[in-house]
């Protein structure tokens, strides 16, 4: 099964390094290497001149083309016509040397699988069960495996905001469960994939586009993406396709412009799903979305970061109250 691998990139020279040299160590190589990069300088170009690794084609691309959806776009577009499978990577992440073999025996085990998402070890938290009950409200029990959910979770299950559906899963109010699944070695089927690691059979990316509403860092662009996706097959999380993610904090944006990203984008994936959410799905959606900017403007009295705290939380409250004047059209 041949493959491409797509890196798309911005400012981040010593993080693509590291990745590609992690690419160079795989039981399994890319038939090609598409790295796809939007930095305004020539840091990038320099390491890829100073480094060669086999099979690799790099494109510097100018404004019209720049920002990670439209670079995505870009390098679909360059993918060779024998390709089979698409794979995307985030720029500061590190692969396990059985990355790319275990990815293609997951496609090739079930012709309906269209769409993979890997497993970042390092901010995986799951552990084996050493009791037979965990607090369905603190926590989640797969498999033999369980993990304590974050504070916001808990804190909506109490409030009764809580999701039913497994990790992965969009409900009809959106906010699901973003905790992932235990390394079992297993596929678990979900609606939502993570732009870090994921891949699709090319006739998908033949198909469809990254949607250029996501301008610039593209917040949920692949959320919005794998849900489009649901239409040619179906989307699993395969715990045995593993890397690390290390979250390189070049080329993101500030928090206020995160936090508003949040709100509007998070928004416009809803109503990719659910066009028309009834009411109770709408009333939930606005809660959470209330109850979260409550724990980030707390955040700004309990924890170190407490300018980010607020100016996120900010952004959140920004973007939410735009919605009722100016909702993002479909793209």
């Amino acid at each position: 099964m041949k493959f491409s691998l797509i890196i798309c990139t911005y400012m981040r020279p010593e993080a693509i390094l590291k990745l590609l040299k992690s690419v160079e160590e795989q039981e399994l190589y890319p038939d090609e290497i598409l790295i796809i990069d939007g930095s305004t300088d020539d840091k990038t170009t320099l390491v890829l001149e100073q480094n060669t690794f086999k099979n690799l084609r790099y494109f510097k691309v100018e404004d019209n083309n720049r920002g990670l959806t439209k670079q995505r776009n870009f390098g679909i577009s360059k993918v060779s016509k024998n390709v089979e499978v698409v794979c995307f990577l985030d720029d500061d992440t590190l692969l396990d040397k059985k990355y790319f073999i275990n990815l293609v025996n997951v496609f090739e085990s079930d012709n309906k699988i269209t769409g993979v998402g890997g497993i970042a070890i390092n901010e995986n938290k799951w552990k084996k069960n050493k009791v037979n009950y965990y607090h369905p409200k603190k926590y989640i029990s797969i498999d033999g495996f369980h993990v304590k959910l974050g504070q916001r979770h808990v804190f909506r299950n109490y409030l009764g905001l809580g999701s039913d559906q497994l990790p992965g899963i969009m409900p009809e109010f959106s906010n699901g469960l973003s905790c992932g699944y235990p390394l079992t070695g297993k596929c678990y089927q979900v609606d939502l994939l993570i732009g870090m690691s994921m891949s699709f059979r090319k006739k998908v990316v033949d198909e469809i586009k990254f949607s250029t509403y996501f301008e610039g860092y593209g917040l949920y662009e692949d959320a919005d993406f794998s849900l489009r996706a649901l239409k040619y097959g179906k989307n699993v999380l395969a715990t045995n396709v593993l890397l690390e993610h290390h979250h390189a904090v070049e080329g993101r944006p500030n928090k206020f412009k995160y936090g508003k990203m949040v709100s509007r984008n998070g928004w416009y994936v809803w109503r990719t799903k659910y066009p028309k959410p009834g009411l109770k799905a709408r009333f939930k959606w606005n809660a959470i979305a209330v109850v979260l900017m409550y724990i980030r403007f707390v955040n700004t009295f309990t924890t170190n970061k407490k300018k980010e705290a607020f100016t996120e939380a900010l952004g959140r409250k920004i973007g939410w109250i735009s919605l009722i004047f100016n909702k993002p059209l479909k793209v």
